[in-house]
C-alpha cells in the first residue's frame, strides 16, 4: 500500500511538472507572439523592405516640372512683367524635342497677360500647369488628346474671366508648342 501511495504521489508530481512545463511553454509562445515573434534575448528582426518600387525618375521629373510651372504662374500675380522664369520652365517642361525660344517666349507672355492678377484663376494654377506641361510634350499626346487639353485650358481661362482675345492667344501658342514638340 505504501508503495502504491508512493507511486501515486510520484506520478502526480511528475504530471504536475509536465503540466507546468507545458504551461510555461505556452506562456513563452504567447510572449513571443506579442513581441512580433522575437525570441527572448534574440536580436529583433530587421525591418523588411517596402513593398512598393522606388519612384520612377521620369515621373519625378514631370511632377517637378509641373510644380515649377505652377510656381511661375503664382509669381505672375506679383510680377506680371517677369516672364523669364516661366519661359525657361516651359522649355524645360518639354521632355524630348524642345520648343523654339520664340514660341516659349510668346506663350509665357500670353499666359502672363491671361493669368496675372486674376484672383479667380489662382486656385486653378495647378490644373493649368498640368495642361501646359502636357501641351509642351506634344509627342506624348495623341491626335484626340490635344483638343481635349486645349479645351480644358480654354474652359479654365473662360471660367476665370479672361478676355477672349487673351484666351485665343494662349490656345494658339499652346497649339504651336504642341506641334513643335512632336
Amino acid at each position: 500500500m505504501k508503495l502504491s501511495l508512493l507511486l501515486l504521489c510520484a506520478l502526480t508530481v511528475a504530471g504536475s511538472a509536465a503540466a507546468q512545463g507545458a504551461y510555461n511553454i505556452a506562456k513563452q509562445q504567447a510572449r513571443n507572439a506579442a513581441n512580433g515573434g522575437a525570441q527572448p534575448g534574440a536580436n529583433p528582426p530587421a525591418a523588411s523592405a517596402p513593398a512598393y518600387a522606388p519612384p520612377d525618375p521620369a515621373l519625378q521629373a514631370t511632377l517637378r516640372s509641373i510644380g515649377n510651372l505652377r510656381a511661375d504662374l503664382d509669381q505672375l500675380d506679383s510680377n506680371p512683367t517677369n516672364t523669364v522664369p516661366l519661359r525657361k520652365d516651359l522649355t524645360a517642361a518639354a521632355q524630348a524635342t524642345k520648343p523654339s525660344l520664340a514660341t516659349a517666349t510668346s506663350l509665357s507672355q500670353s499666359l502672363a497677360a491671361a493669368v496675372a492678377g486674376n484672383a479667380k484663376l489662382h486656385a486653378q494654377h495647378q490644373k493649368l500647369a498640368q495642361y501646359i506641361h502636357a501641351a509642351c510634350n506634344g509627342a506624348h499626346l495623341t491626335a484626340a488628346q490635344l483638343p481635349m487639353v486645349l479645351d480644358a485650358v480654354k474652359k479654365i481661362l473662360t471660367d476665370g474671366g479672361v478676355p477672349a482675345g487673351d484666351i485665343d492667344r494662349v490656345i494658339s501658342d499652346l497649339k504651336t508648342i504642341a506641334t513643335e514638340t512632336k
